[in-house]
């Protein structure tokens, strides 16, 4: 291999300690030492590249400063058997569009991206650029306070977002929004709904936009569809200073084939199995990461490290962990492979969960890692020194299946099924749950959320303001995806932008101004947030009324607080209906999902119902109007107060406004500053 003479050999970002670490499989922040750095040593500036392919006989760097001829920058192996290439090209920065050209042991020559690209080429074009990220940050405040907005006790209302069709420009070709301009409009949106926090199905670049971001590949590069790494950057600034965390959708469980990426990298399998039974997935047509292999578990924990460190994320969501965990998974017998005792659990994927969350929270404890597991596996959220997965949250599937199938069944049955919405009670206390209606729920012909409900339109949107009710009040965090809090009638098409005119509806805004609502009672009452992950926080009052399909509890804060929850899964209205609550006195009416201003009949109590003493019980008595297809809310209040006059059965809503324009970037002052 003949060296050219305008590369360089004497200059190197992967010092003998990366190298070390590398090896031994602890080195977390290899974007900072992989890949294109465009740096001036002070000589003659230029990029500093390298990469990882250890069975490869020859590896050049081609682009548009070579007229992409591999045989005029070769990279050099380091000799220390890392597998690292590397070489420092002079003249080349910012903006250059590039590739790997590798020739393998059997002589094929092939061109690969950059793994660690922190930008691509617009899809379907296949170039890593290289992009040294340039952003002055202005989320001091939000960083520093984040830890008690992300804490487990905290209020977490996730608002679940697919960035290219949330809201589209119908006057410029129907074109998605730009991350600048989504930073604004949604961060408006979602301040004004209430929610937390949003969640992004995957931004990491990926070659088939239908794959709504699964079928990741570049996994340290928000994809080019919707502007820079600085674009993107600045989506997640001003969310933060409107006070609304960020959680980012990642997927270390597969990856597509590809010619151009990970698949087959050095002419080996390199990132997957070689064996199928193990390194592909026929789920989704896609390899499967080694996660046996110790540069491949350092390239996945160190994707999740730059989207933590470099991105400001404030918690990453797992995709498809059950996949992970077990070698027949969605496989039938003979297709698969038993590991090393027999059984049917990944133990290298165990070991690789189990250390990514080690890693994250050692170095980022104040964010959160959500898993997406989808069966029993045992302690998902508990700590690995007691044998856990170390995972901060869990969706709680199991709960969502049921109070779905629930749901859609005509209430005429539902007194038959009761034990669907009373069965999650006792699991829930088992892993620190989150109660996801997400996207999934919503696509391949299984309707929108309000084309789930059973009856005729105005029970359709009694049934859902219901069953959304029913969750805010439920234990566990909340997730839902885009277009169900104003029940959207069509399910959702990635192609399409969600019906914004919909909002011009009386029921549409109605449904709006409920889920506003919940959000906005759910965050400021501590009994409904702060154990949710605690049976002292969940107390039944009465689960066994099947035959009119009624439930209610008692939701209790760490200071005494008590919410008391009750649920008509019925379409008859229920005057003087009698129950028992744990406690005496005033409880005051705080939301009514009956109301006449979220498009009810309006049965409600008229701002509250005392409580009376049960003879010889510790309990007491309460009697109230159960509204029909309706939830209600009450609240406590010590010392006893005599109800005040009101005006209606709901309380003032925050403001909440139809779609506004894009707002205009902030201020060049307000972006710019000391990081």
């Amino acid at each position: 291999m003949a060296k050219t003479e305008n590369i360089r050999y004497d200059f190197s970002l992967f010092g003998e300690m990366d190298s070390y670490l590398f090896r031994e499989g602890n080195h977390f922040r290899l974007y900072e030492k992989l890949g294109a750095h465009v740096v001036d040593d002070g000589k003659l500036p230029g990029t500093y590249f390298a990469l990882w392919a250890p069975n490869a006989r020859e590896v050049s760097v081609i682009g548009a400063f070579n007229d992409w001829d591999r045989t005029r920058h070769y990279l050099s192996p380091r000799k220390d058997s890392s597998g690292i290439w590397e070489g420092f090209v002079p003249g080349v920065g910012k903006g250059a569009l590039y590739k790997y050209s590798l020739r393998s042991r059997n002589g094929s020559v092939f061109e690969k991206g950059d793994p660690f690209a922190a930008f691509w080429e617009i899809a379907p074009k296949t170039a890593s650029i290289v992009w040294p990220c340039d952003y002055a940050w202005n989320d001091g405040e939000w960083m520093k306070n984040r830890r008690a907005q992300n804490a487990l006790n905290a209020p977490m209302s996730v608002y679940e977002v697919h960035v290219g069709s949330w809201r589209r420009k119908p006057a410029e070709g129907f074109r998605s929004l730009s991350y600048r301009e989504l930073g604004h409009e949604l961060g408006e949106y979602v301040r004004a709904a209430g929610f937390t926090h949003v969640e992004l199905l995957p931004v990491m670049e990926h070659p088939f936009y239908g794959s709504w971001g699964y079928q990741t590949l570049g996994y340290f590069a928000p994809t080019s569809r919707y502007g820079t790494p600085e674009d993107f950057m600045y989506m997640v600034d001003v969310l933060h200073q409107m006070g609304i965390g960020v959680i980012l959708d990642w997927v270390p469980s597969h990856f597509p084939a590809d010619a151009y990426g990970l698949a087959h990298f050095d002419g080996t399998c390199l990132y997957e199995h070689e064996d199928p039974r193990k390194g592909y997935q026929p789920d989704w047509g896609s390899q499967i990461f080694n996660f046996g292999r110790n540069e491949v578990r350092e390239f996945l924990i160190s994707s999740a490290f730059c989207w933590l460190d470099l991105f400001h994320a404030d918690g990453i969501r797992v995709d498809a962990v059950a996949s992970m965990l077990y070698l027949d998974y969605s496989r039938k017998e003979g297709e698969w492979i038993p590991n090393q005792f027999g059984g049917r659990e990944n133990l290298e994927a165990v070991g690789f969960l189990k250390k990514m969350n080690e890693a994250i929270y050692q170095e980022f404890p104040d964010v959160q890692t959500i898993a997406e597991e989808s069966t029993a596996w045992p302690m998902v959220t508990r700590p690995t020194f007691i044998g856990g997965l170390g995972f901060g949250m869990k969706w709680n599937m199991g709960w969502m299946h049921d109070i779905l199938e629930y749901m859609q069944k005509d209430p005429v049955y539902r007194k038959y099924n009761h034990n669907k919405i009373t069965f999650s009670i006792m699991y829930a206390f088992t892993e620190n749950f989150l109660l996801p209606f997400s996207h999934d729920e919503v696509v391949h012909g299984k309707g929108s959320m309000l084309g789930k409900m059973p009856g005729d339109e105005w029970q359709q949107y009694a049934n859902l303001r219901l069953l959304l009710g029913y969750m805010y009040a439920h234990p566990g965090k909340k997730l839902l995806f885009m277009g169900s809090e104003f029940g959207q009638g069509r399910e959702w098409n990635h192609d399409d932008s969600l019906f914004w005119d919909l909002l011009h509806s009386p029921r549409h805004k109605g449904m709006l101004d409920w889920v506003t609502d919940l959000n906005r009672v759910y965050r400021s009452e501590a009994a409904l947030h702060s154990r949710d992950f605690s049976p002292e926080g969940f107390q039944w009052c009465d689960f066994s009324d099947w035959e009119q399909s009624v439930v209610s509890f008692v939701r209790k804060g760490a200071g005494g607080e008590m919410v008391f929850a009750v649920c008509n899964f019925t379409p008859v209205p229920r005057f003087g209906y009698r129950i028992s609550v744990p406690e005496g006195g005033w409880w005051r009416e705080l939301l009514n999902s009956d109301a006449a201003e979220y498009g009810g009949s309006g049965v409600g109590n008229f701002g509250g119902a005392k409580a009376e003493p049960i003879p010889n019980s510790s309990w007491h008595s309460l009697t109230i109007s159960l509204p029909p297809l309706g939830m209600l809310l009450f609240k406590l209040e010590r010392p006893e107060a005599l109800p005040e006059p009101v005006a209606a059965n709901r309380p003032v809503s925050i403001p909440v406004t139809l779609p506004e324009p894009a707002k205009p970037p902030l201020p060049e002052a307000t972006r710019r500053g000391k990081k």
